[in-house]
């Protein structure tokens, strides 16, 4: 139709929709909390009759049955946007009850009547109490789907009903001030958007435009702002489930929101949201170690996990055990820097910002460190404490709470750094306690949890690494997932998300792209991590990026900055007193002796023995290092095997035993013949223990000392020995290495050499080469 002619058959309808206009005038705006309905159709028709009678001028509903069941009419508010919860709004009003109608006029021009009513007469206003909310038709219907749907005294439904209660006991002056000063500290709302409409109105538009925290928040100020504190009270007391919940997400929000990584320098702070990229976590667990190498190696039995094992990290408690029932104690272990902690930040920040799990009325923060800090440093009372003190010394909020005791209490406890509880826990002696206010030595406390004969309507989700958490007994846990790191995708995506500059990011995805070795080491996002760190800060030189990375300084710093992590961890010591002692170094360089005794072995593998035979404590070694793990016991005698984090770093802490000894000691640990014709030969140099290196490189035809080797030589590097590791191993006035030159002129020879009788070895010497000459950018 042309739209002349249309705009003309509107207005030539004349008194036919006179009728229809008059009663679409009275109808009251539409809500958001419309899918209401009415308490029942009998209360309707006699609401209908009753106003229909009345000659007072005070607007009413002229309801239309035929429209509300067939169309679901929507009506129109201005200024007020509809929210996913507008369907419909009923509206009635009691016999007697008050109407005042600002929707048509200021609130300056009300009828002189109004003005002469009572103003301590208590407001009665047009709407009914709002019946149980009806939540939109959900795709998702299955409990086991996200994001959830929250308890019934905490959804919105809930929260307008008690507000709209709390407000309607106000008097129709009281009820002026709390609105005018509600608007005067709430810059997001309109005065105009305050005064219009009833009071289901201002309660549903509060809503819609800032939010149920921000609401009951304001609301409670303002109550007491205008001297009605013993309604104030009363409020908080109906919403205390809500307050709670709100407490704990805002303690959530400030602790991850923004992720501290390395040395915090101010302004220099990344969001979580922005970076975090989720690993893949797999339900079925090898240990976690990464089997790929650049060279050939040799025969291992470590394995990987196939992709239809992986779960989401939200997903982690839709999980079913074998019988179909919901699990409830989930163990989340991985390798050092595998990304544990940064993944516990981001299941509490989702949940916290209403993304996924909203089903968990709580999520509660209780790692095995800060548990231990009370037992040791807090002084109680009393040598005991029950859980709930516990969780009221951890979290306030928790004091005189009833309801976690609740069968409909559905709330998760996470208790992550497991590895940072030192205790020994006796798991099969420990007191049962079953009662969450009784006092128990904090030992049995964690047993008790893990049991689940306290807080026995919690998810529990414990994770630690695998060396400290094998020690709890399988019949406590439901299920067991490991964190596998990052694909080759991700460790791209990662990299990218970084950096504001797209081109800057493009430059560091390629550029550690050209060392392979470093692109596998990537999997784990904490190398990925220092990738970006070290790039970033080189690309601000010109000229950069010529050359392909090296990966000996790489090494150097995993291995520096998980003992800094040790230190910090384990033993509390802040950042100023990072200073390795003689018993630090002294541990590294046994853990290096040992991985020299498993390359001459040919395996990846060493036992409890092993390490014992070196003078190391298995602690120290396989959980607090950082630099080992343990893989799952061998079927056929049931011992615990351990392996490195990545075959990489045996052979680069075996080269580093070697160079240290040789510069500490002026001992040539890889010349295999009598301690005689050892000192009588020139193998006391530089130059004779590559030599050394370089006749086990090529009488190997597993390949197996090549890397090694490459290592070996980037330790000769300037920049790696005089640089790095000055301040850690050795001092900073060390005496410098001689004999340097005689160690290039040696490998230059080998590779001519190689070229004629070992072709396959000639680009791993070129790589040993450019990583003992070449100098950063």
């Amino acid at each position: 139709m042309d739209p002349d002619n249309e705009v003309e058959s509107f207005l030539g309808q004349g008194n036919e929709e006179d009728e229809d206009e008059k009663k679409m005038k009275w109808k009251r705006p539409p809500s958001s909390y419309g899918s209401m309905k009415s308490e029942s159709d009998e209360m309707e028709e006699n609401e209908e009759n009753v106003a229909v009678a009345d000659s007072s001028p005070c607007p009413v509903v002229l309801p239309d049955p035929t429209a509300l069941d067939e169309t679901r009419l929507r009506m129109i508010r201005s200024e007020s946007p509809e929210t996913l919860y507008t369907m419909t709004t009923q509206q009635t009003r009691p016999l007697g009850g008050l109407v005042i109608e600002t929707r048509l006029s200021d609130l300056g021009n009300m009828s002189e009547e109004n003005d002469e009513e009572d103003m301590d007469e208590v407001l009665v206003t047009n709407s009914p109490e709002p019946p149980e909310f009806v939540e939109p038709d959900d795709p998702m219907t299955d409990e086991n789907s996200q994001p959830g749907k929250l308890h019934p005294e905490q959804d919105l439904g809930h929260l307008f009903k008690t507000i709209q209660n709390t407000l309607s006991k106000l008097t129709e002056e009281e009820l002026f001030k709390f609105k005018m000063s509600f608007y005067q500290w709430e810059p997001a709302i309109t005065l105009q958007q305050t005064m219009e409409g009833d009071m289901l109105d201002f309660v549903d538009r509060i809503l819609e435009l800032l939010g149920q925290d921000r609401v009951v928040l304001h609301v409670l100020r303002t109550l007491e702002v205008v001297n009605k504190k013993e309604e104030s009270e009363d409020l908080r007391n109906q919403l205390k489930r809500f307050m709670t919940r709100f407490y704990l997400k805002q303690y959530l929000i400030r602790k991850h929101q923004v992720i501290r990584e390395g040395v915090v320098r101010a302004g220099k702070q990344n969001l979580l949201d922005t970076i975090y990229v989720e690993p893949h976590i797999s339900t079925c667990g090898y240990g976690g170690v990464d089997p790929s190498h650049e060279l050939p190696q040799p025969p291992t039995h470590l394995q990987v996990p196939t992709e239809d094992t992986f779960v989401s990290l939200n997903n982690l408690f839709r999980l079913q055990k074998e019988d179909g029932t919901p699990v409830r104690t989930v163990l989340t272990t991985g390798l050092p820097g595998i990304g544990m902690s940064v993944s516990v930040g981001k299941f509490c920040l989702d949940w916290a910002e209403f993304r996924s799990n909203k089903d968990l009325q709580f999520v509660i923060k209780l790692s095995f460190r800060s548990i231990w800090y009370i037992r040791n440093k807090k002084t109680p009372p009393t040598p005991k404490m029950s859980i709930m003190e516990v969780l009221e010394y951890r979290h306030h909020e928790f004091k005189d709470i009833q309801y976690l005791e609740e069968e409909d209490c559905k709330f998760l406890i996470i208790m992550d750094s497991f590895d940072c509880y030192q205790a020994h826990l006796d798991w099969e002696n420990a007191p049962v306690i079953n009662d969450n206010y009784t006092q128990a030595p904090m030992d049995v406390l964690v047993v008790n949890i893990i049991r689940g004969t306290v807080l026995r309507g919690a998810r529990v989700w414990i994770l630690g690494r695998r060396a400290a958490v094998s020690q709890i007994p399988s019949k406590f846990i439901d299920v067991v997932t490991e964190i596998q790191g990052f694909s080759h995708e991700m460790k791209d995506e990662f990299l990218e998300k970084r950096f504001y500059k797209k081109d800057l990011g493009a430059k560091i995805v390629a550029h550690y792209k050209r060392q392979p070795m470093l692109q596998m080491l990537c999997r784990q996002p904490f190398v990925s991590w220092m990738v970006s760190a070290v790039f970033e800060r080189c690309y601000r030189y010109l000229d950069y990026g010529v050359h392909p990375p090296r990966l000996t300084p790489f090494c150097v710093s995993i291995m520096t900055v998980q003992t800094n992590r040790r230190l910090q961890f384990y033993y509390d010591k802040s950042d100023n007193e990072l200073k390795w002692s003689n018993e630090d170094k002294h541990m590294l360089m046994m853990l290096g002796k040992m991985a020299l005794k498993m390359l001459e072995r040919k395996t990846s593998v060493f036992y409890e023995e092993d390490v014992k035979d070196c003078g190391m404590n298995l602690t120290e070694v396989t959980v607090w290092s950082g630099m080992c793990t343990e893989l799952p016991s061998a079927a056929s005698d049931g011992k615990r095997r351990f392996c490195f984090i990545h075959l990489t770093m045996q052979e680069f802490m075996a080269a580093l035993y070697v160079y240290h000894t040789f510069r500490t000691e002026s001992k040539n640990v890889l010349d295999s013949r009598s301690k005689i014709l050892a000192y009588m030969d020139n193998n006391k140099t530089p130059v004779g223990m590559i030599q050394c290196a370089l006749t086990r490189v090529f009488g190997s035809h597993l390949g197996h000392w090549d890397m090694f080797l490459r290592f070996l030589c980037g330790l000769h590097n300037t920049d790696c020995h005089e640089k790095q590791l000055c301040g850690y191993l050795y001092s900073r006035n060390s005496p410098k290495m001689l004999g340097l030159d005689d160690v290039q002129k040696l490998l230059e020879q080998s590779i001519r050499t190689a070229e004629e009788k070992h072709r396959d070895r000639v680009e791993n010497l070129k790589e040993c080469l450019r990583e003992m000459t070449q100098e950063d950018e």
